[in-house]
């Protein structure tokens, strides 16, 4: 369902006519060398598009013009080779719609001791005329993402990348299409907020149904949907005796598998990208939807239970960011807490709904009780998550402006058997620690439902709210709650006085 090789950066080359043809056209060779570079390199998901070098008002305008109205393109990356007058760049950067990447490196890797002389000096001035750059857009107020380094080395390629990863998630979320099922949850506050705000500043917009229409969609799956879909359960997972063809609860699976077809059908039909479901409002449905929301996360669908759309767009983000890269991203909640005076750690799960992305082993396809909701017993995967660092964050509407909030963890095994739950979850330790992590994520207002990646950093998220120009705060192996909650109160100020 997600894929980057749609999207293409433009590789955006600035200079001046003060150098005569001579140079132009060396500046244009190299740049067409780097950008093609940049174009292979296994770090960069999406195409790298060369674009003639800009040396007039003119010409800078037309093309942050062009950018803005070509879909495909998702950004631009730029490079002054040589001097690049920034007040040709005025018209240009204030019309521009799309993330700006500014790389800041040069043709040659070393100085040629030896042989460098004043042509040298004057082809290659990136040193100043990416300063001369970086003065105009900060004069402008614009964010961008800054990357110091040569071209060639594999760092400056992995922030390149990391960055078209984002830009590509913050072009999906625009004109994006969420479905809600139902209402928010009665009575809960983090879950709700703004969606005419969210479609402005953020770009997606956000749609209720009546659990009704999901229901006549169900209603409408076939036999031959359903029985290609109970092949797929039995291909793919661990399948209880009780669910299998014959057996006592087989039935259940195949509701189960009804509500998967209506539900994707209802979504693809649409070109829903993300969804909501509610516990509280599941009329004319059988079982809550379990399974299904699992497989529908697993194949790029953002989620949110109870109506929390703010985290399915969220997970939607997180899984374009993270296509094709090792590890996965889910829906998530902290869920209890494990205070042993040895290890402080959080047990993470939710009632059914956990990507299986994020599973160490083969899923096990099972039924059980549910004592919520009032409907029959759902079926779900349950597994235990990868070990390994992760990253949970959440958004919040604070009534002034949205919250991005993060905290960097490290998910280890489950320390015993879990025979009595039978959900999938995941077992962390947070950075620092559960005690300063807590305190911190409380402080900032962070909600309890998650999004829950190996896939994606914690640059990549600040990176993101840059983009939406929303608030980010990040709880880590560096956080100290005094500084954290001057942080907050800064923040406060700065974004009361921004407007």
């Amino acid at each position: 369902m997600i894929n980057l090789t749609q999207y293409e950066v433009w590789f955006v080359t600035g200079s001046q006519h003060l150098y005569g043809l001579q140079t132009l056209e060396k500046v244009a060779e190299h740049s067409r060398e780097i950008a093609d570079s940049l174009g292979i390199s296994p770090q960069m998901p999406v195409k790298v598009i060369f674009k003639p070098v800009l040396t007039t008002p003119e010409a800078i305008s037309a093309l942050c013009l062009e950018a803005n109205s070509t879909k495909a393109c998702i950004g631009l990356i730029t490079w002054m080779h040589t001097f690049s007058p920034a007040k040709m760049w005025i018209a240009g950067l204030m019309q521009l719609k799309k993330p700006v990447a500014h790389l800041h490196t040069q043709y040659n890797r070393e100085i040629p001791w030896s042989e460098i002389d004043m042509d040298f000096m004057n082809l290659n001035q990136s040193a100043h005329g990416d300063r001369e750059f970086g003065f105009m857009v900060s004069r402008l107020r614009l964010d961008r993402k800054v990357v110091v380094g040569h071209w060639q080395d594999a760092d400056v390629q992995s922030e390149l990348g990391d960055w078209a990863r984002v830009a590509a998630a913050w072009a999906d979320w625009q004109g994006a299409r969420i479905a809600r099922f139902g209402d928010n949850m009665r009575d809960v506050a983090v879950t709700e907020g703004d969606k005419v705000a969210a479609t402005m500043q953020l770009g997606y917009n956000v749609y209720a149904y009546g659990v009704g229409d999901l229901v006549k969609a169900v209603d409408r799956a076939t036999d031959a949907e359903i029985n290609q879909l109970l092949q797929a359960y039995l291909d793919e997972y661990d399948v209880a005796p009780a669910l299998q063809p014959g057996g006592e609860r087989n039935t259940s699976l195949r509701e189960g598998a009804r509500i998967e077809v209506g539900l994707r059908n209802f979504l693809q039909s649409g070109n829903f990208k993300a969804f909501t479901t509610n516990f509280e409002d599941l009329h004319g449905l059988t079982q809550l939807p379990g399974l299904a929301v699992q497989r529908l996360m697993r194949d790029g669908y953002g989620f949110g239970g109870e109506g929390d759309w703010k985290t399915a767009a969220l997970v939607r983000a997180m899984k374009v960011m993270g296509a094709g890269r090792k590890g996965g991203t889910s829906f998530m909640e902290d869920y209890t807490y494990h205070f042993s005076p040895v290890h402080q750690r959080v047990l993470g799960s939710h009632m059914l709904e956990v990507c299986e992305s994020i599973a160490a082993g083969k899923p096990r396809l099972d039924i059980f009780p549910l004592s919520i909701g009032g409907k029959a017993d759902p079926v779900r995967l349950i597994f235990d998550a990868n070990a390994g660092p992760a990253i949970g964050a959440a958004i919040m509407d604070m009534g002034q402006r949205f919250r991005l909030l993060a905290n960097v963890v490290d998910v280890v095994p489950v320390e015993k058997p879990l025979p009595k739950l039978p959900v999938a979850r995941a077992l962390w330790e947070p950075r620092p620690n559960l005690k300063t992590a807590a305190a911190a994520w409380i402080y900032a207002g962070g909600a309890h439902h998650t999004s829950f990646s190996y896939a994606v950093t914690g640059q990549q998220l600040s990176d993101f709210a840059g983009m939406a120009g929303i608030e980010y705060l990040q709880i880590d192996e560096n956080t100290r709650i005094d500084e954290f909650r001057k942080e907050i109160r800064w923040n406060d100020v700065y974004y009361h006085l921004k407007g």
